[in-house]
């Protein structure tokens, strides 16, 4: 409790520091804040979604959940040409 007290104080008495800044903001300065905050929202969200997947998963494996358990496997389909004379008639128009 002390912590969150000495806390307060301290940001309570930054507000008797303050003093005014007469300087210029140019325009610029306005296009940088965005892109930082816009870098802090989608650093916040990959970090969010990649704990939220560690934690599915491990709350998966503990309840003995498989996602894929239901999931219908297809077969890969391989497609062989017999027909050598295709392989041939390119080699002769490459002549």
């Amino acid at each position: 409790m002390k912590h969150i007290e000495r806390a307060l104080l301290a940001i309570g008495m930054t507000g008797l520091l303050v003093v005014p800044a007469y300087a210029y903001l140019d325009p610029s300065v306005m296009t940088y804040a965005i892109q930082i905050i816009a870098g802090i929202v989608v650093a916040v969200g990959a970090v969010v979604g990649i704990l939220w997947r560690k934690a599915k998963k491990k709350v998966s494996d503990k309840l003995g959940i498989d996602e894929n358990a239901k999931k219908e496997i297809e077969d890969d389909i391989v497609v062989t040409d017999t027909d050598d004379s295709s392989i041939e008639a390119q080699k002769e128009e490459t002549k």
